[in-house]
């Protein structure tokens, strides 16, 4: 039994021997298995987060159009011609009124029917030989080119691997980042465009856009595509280039301001000869055609005006300073691109200066050039001939037809020497006077039917809180700037409005509140200097805005009494077209009824009163054949005088002042309403139409009725004094009984 138990132990004790070397192996397999699996899980991982990278940027919902994006260095701003013959086929409708142009930029666009295909070849072998065969992405050149990135294995040099697809796309879309994880993210979204643009566009779309489009500059000037590039570098069309000038062109794409023959003739030898050496590998050109392109002396005219292409004759020529008006349709074209491409007004400007835009403007230049030539002249506004360093006044003149057209703008009265300056007419700021009153306390009055033409008020102030006390306000002003009494006597509406007396808008402006005359300003007729302040008595019913109204403004307002109520938007251009012939923007029609058509007419009547009664304010202002309606306007101290008025085809006006504000002395300088007339008066002598019977006809909610002087009401036959007035079928006075 003992030794049983001995042998127990003994068994127990005896140990199994294992292999050192195999622990080992067993060790390092399962280090290994353990590695191989984090390594599987970190790929997927990886894997993951790239492959959600790469959607974040792939932008494969980007549609990139390969219309005409840069079609000419100049942006057109056309007019109607005046001679245009509609049966006429080689009468233009529009003329250039104006070209804008980046000095240093060519751009001409070229249809590839009209590039030979040696040229076209000279860049496909050049920048990619397999353009034909492939979807728009080279995958080996651009594995290398991503490697680069992060291997030097081109010793530091950076490397191309854009297919000709992928160059036009950051070309169009200015996507151009290189550098580091910018430049991989770029990459990524130019693979997808570049694949969605090849299954959208013909490959012979692809190279017609690339060709327009290829950047070929010197260190000085812009000069972008073939076309432009045989103009600037040739001096001739690029369907006349010779294979050793397509050759030259080509062999540049990689460095222009290095490589092109202007600046570095050596260089571009060294790239003409890459072209042709490619051209010959491939088969586009034979040996013996290879050795004359080779052996040919290039001559480089260098001549950044010439082009091959005009649409204008003289848009190329240097065509001076820029008018007012064009300073004015400049700006607005700025604003139009800047909205509808939702960019800054610098990138906007840079946009239109680079060229490719076309704005129909609505300039009369006939008039614009009358005008500013009268506005030269010293003799239409001072009372004698005053030494040019005296007359230091200044003045600004503006007119358009009643649906907001500028026809003509002055911001001067000196000859413009520069372009883009200040212009009166449209930065200037300054008090509108009594030109106020109509369009702020007669025109909403008259509309909520508070008065008639003949509603009679009493000459007298009404009382106003000053700083807490009362005080009777307005004071009436005499044509010299005499303060002059309150008469207390009762005149009618239109004897109100014809003298200007400040009583009665003050008077109508606190039956309506300031408020709602404010309003009605900036709703209705698109007042845009207003500040909050104005809600007050003396700004809307003498004109003492805190800021003053800008011109323009001012006689985009007066519209409304020359076409029945309606306010359109104030514009120098109708239209506005892109490199492609869009239209970017077009001058609605649309307008807001500001004032009813019976209201507008009645307005109109009663303002002729301003110019043909003897104590008229606008009296200097009256034409000998032509309708004219309009309003005087002097602010406090005569700072500023101002004259609105409307002819049947017109609404125009003019304003005078210092440039620091300063009395104006009446015994040097004319009266306003004359100013205006030695300026205008010729044009609205000349206009189509002589009458408002013609262009603004009496509605049928008007009637042309007789009323009693004595009483304002309408006249019956016991009435001995009597006028004709005009009035609202909705707002008639009653009869007079004739006890007066």
């Amino acid at each position: 039994m003992d030794e049983i138990k001995n042998t127990a132990v003994k068994k127990r004790k005896k140990k199994r021997y294992t292999n050192p070397a195999v622990r080992v192996l067993k060790i390092l397999g399962t280090a290994l298995l353990s590695i191989f699996l984090i390594l599987i899980i970190t790929c997927s991982i990886f894997a993951t987060v790239l492959t959600i990278y790469v959607l974040n940027f792939a932008d494969t919902t980007t549609t990139i159009s390969l219309d005409k994006t840069e079609t000419s260095n100049i942006s057109r701003f056309l007019s109607v011609n005046p001679d245009y013959d509609e049966d006429d086929e080689d009468s233009q409708e529009y003329d250039l009124y104006y070209a804008l142009k980046n000095s240093n930029k060519h751009v001409v666009w070229a249809d590839l029917e009209d590039i030979p295909q040696y040229v076209q070849d000279a860049f496909v072998y050049t920048e990619d030989e397999r353009f034909y065969s492939h979807d728009g992405v080279d995958f080996k050149r651009t594995f290398a080119s991503f490697v680069n990135v992060f291997i030097p294995i081109y010793g530091g040099r950076q490397i191309g691997g854009s297919t000709i697809t992928q160059q036009t796309i950051k070309n169009i879309t200015g996507d151009d980042s290189r550098d580091s994880i910018h430049g991989i993210e770029r990459k990524i979204r130019e693979i997808f465009r570049s694949i969605n643009v090849e299954k959208t566009y013909t490959k012979e779309d692809i190279l017609q856009s690339y060709l327009n489009i290829v950047p070929l500059t010197t260190q000085e000037y812009d000069i972008i595509g073939v076309q432009a590039a045989a103009n600037f570098y040739f001096g001739k069309d690029v369907k006349d280039l010779n294979l050793a000038e397509a050759a030259s062109l080509a062999g540049m794409t990689s460095w222009p301001a290095a490589n092109n023959p202007y600046d570095n003739m050596k260089n571009n030898k060294l790239r003409q000869k890459y072209t042709l050496d490619h051209m010959l590998d491939n088969g586009a050109i034979s040996e013996q055609e290879y050795n004359e392109a080779l052996n040919y002396e290039l001559k480089i005219t260098g001549d950044i005006t010439y082009t091959s292409s005009t649409i204008y004759e003289d848009e190329t020529k240097d065509q001076g300073p820029t008018s007012y008006f064009m300073d004015a349709a400049i700006n607005q074209t700025i604003q139009i691109i800047a909205d509808y491409y939702g960019i800054s007004w610098d990138d906007a400007s840079a946009r239109l200066y680079d060229g490719g835009f076309t704005a129909y403007t609505t300039v009369d230049r006939s008039m614009q050039k009358k005008v500013e030539k009268e506005m030269q002249k010293q003799s239409n506004f001072t009372t004698y001939e005053m030494n040019k360093k005296d007359d230091t006044l200044w003045s600004g003149f503006i007119a358009m037809d009643y649906q907001g057209n500028v026809k003509a703008i002055v911001g001067g009265r000196d000859k413009k020497e520069e372009s883009r300056v200040y212009n009166i007419a449209t930065d200037a700021t300054r008090s509108p006077g009594s030109c106020i009153k109509p369009i702020a306390s007669y025109a909403p009055a008259l509309d909520q039917d508070l008065m008639t033409w003949s509603t009679l008020f009493t000459d007298e102030p009404i009382t106003i809180k000053v700083k807490g006390k009362d005080k009777k306000w307005p004071v009436n002003y005499s044509e010299t700037g005499d303060s002059a009494n309150w008469s207390y006597q009762q005149l009618t509406t239109v004897e109100m409005l014809t003298r200007s007396l400040n009583t009665l808008p003050a008077q109508l402006i606190k039956k309506m509140k300031p408020v709602y005359s404010y309003n009605f300003l900036k709703e209705k007729l698109d007042i845009t200097t207003l500040a909050d302040s104005d809600a007050d008595y003396s700004p809307v019913t003498v004109g003492g805005l805190t800021n003053g109204t800008k011109l323009e403004e001012l006689v985009g307002a007066y519209m409304i009494f020359g076409n029945g109520g309606k306010k359109y938007d104030v514009t120098y251009v109708s239209k506005v077209e892109d490199a492609d012939g869009n239209a970017i923007y077009e001058k609605s029609d649309g307008y807001k009824q500001a004032i009813s058509e019976s209201t507008a007419y009645v307005m109109n009547r009663m303002m002729q009163n301003v110019i043909t009664q003897q104590d008229g304010t606008g009296r200097y202002a009256k034409l000998n054949n032509t309708d004219l309606v309009g309003k005087t306007g002097t602010s406090s101290d005569w700072f500023d005088l101002s004259f609105v008025g409307c002819t049947p085809d017109y609404v125009s006006g003019i304003w005078i002042g210092y440039e620091n504000p300063a009395t104006i002395p009446t015994n040097e300088y004319q009266n306003i309403g004359a100013i205006w007339k030695n300026v205008f008066g010729d044009i609205a002598e000349n206009e189509k139409h002589k009458s408002f019977d013609k262009t603004f006809k009496m509605p049928d909610t008007v009637e042309k009725l007789t009323y009693c002087t004595k009483t304002g009401k309408l006249a019956s036959n016991s009435c001995y004094s009597t006028a004709t007035g005009y009035y609202k079928k909705s707002n008639k006075p009653e009869y007079c009984s004739g006890n007066h």
